[in-house]
């Protein structure tokens, strides 16, 4: 069948969701949790940089992106592979967004601090997509703000109704269902477009 996943990103995890559709039957195939850092600090590498001084905040800022990189690749490549060793055709992977953020600084980061939480929010999101990108598959980025409206749009269905779907689907794939996996499986959802 063809798949598509869902993420939503956090500090450090995403929330997975694949969504299999097979004629006009749509089934979740996963619903799982990807961790993106290997070492705690790497959750909020702009936090752990703040005392630092300029030299060395840059590196561990640095050390920290690559690492939620490298682990976001190495993880989605994994979900990806194991939707195709069950015979599925991974065709999209649709990363929930946020606003973008200004081209700052590491410096500029670390002087105000809601600027880190801003940072560590897009950095991990960033980390998703540059992953999916590398694992040859179409990329969909909606935004976390106006995702029901932007699925109304693009897929022509109520958002009621979508809502409802989302719902139904959640019943059959059992708890957690919560927000984060609602909205990666929305997401999932546009991708088939």
């Amino acid at each position: 069948m063809k798949v598509v996943v869902g993420l939503k990103a956090h500090s450090g995890w995403a929330a997975l969701v694949a969504l299999g559709k097979s004629g006009d039957n749509l089934v979740v195939v996963d619903r799982s949790r990807l961790e993106l850092v290997e070492e705690e600090w790497a959750k909020q590498p702009y936090h752990a940089a703040e005392d630092l001084k300029p030299n060395e905040a840059r590196d561990l800022v640095k050390r920290g992106i690559a690492a939620a990189h490298r682990i976001a690749r190495r993880e989605l490549r994994a979900a990806l592979d194991r939707e195709r060793d069950l015979g599925n055709q991974v065709v999209a992977c649709a990363v929930l967004v946020g606003t973008p953020m200004p081209d700052w600084t590491v410096e500029q980061i670390l002087a105000v601090h809601f600027r880190m939480h801003q940072a560590e929010g897009v950095l991990f999101r960033d980390a998703l997509i540059e992953a999916a990108k590398t694992c040859d598959v179409k990329v969909v980025t909606p935004s976390e703000k106006t995702l029901l409206q932007e699925a109304e749009k693009l897929l022509h269905v109520p958002g009621g109704d979508l809502t409802k779907r989302i719902a139904a689907l959640g019943k059959t794939a059992g708890p957690p269902w919560g927000k984060d996996q609602k909205d990666a499986a929305l997401a999932a959802l546009i991708g088939f477009t």
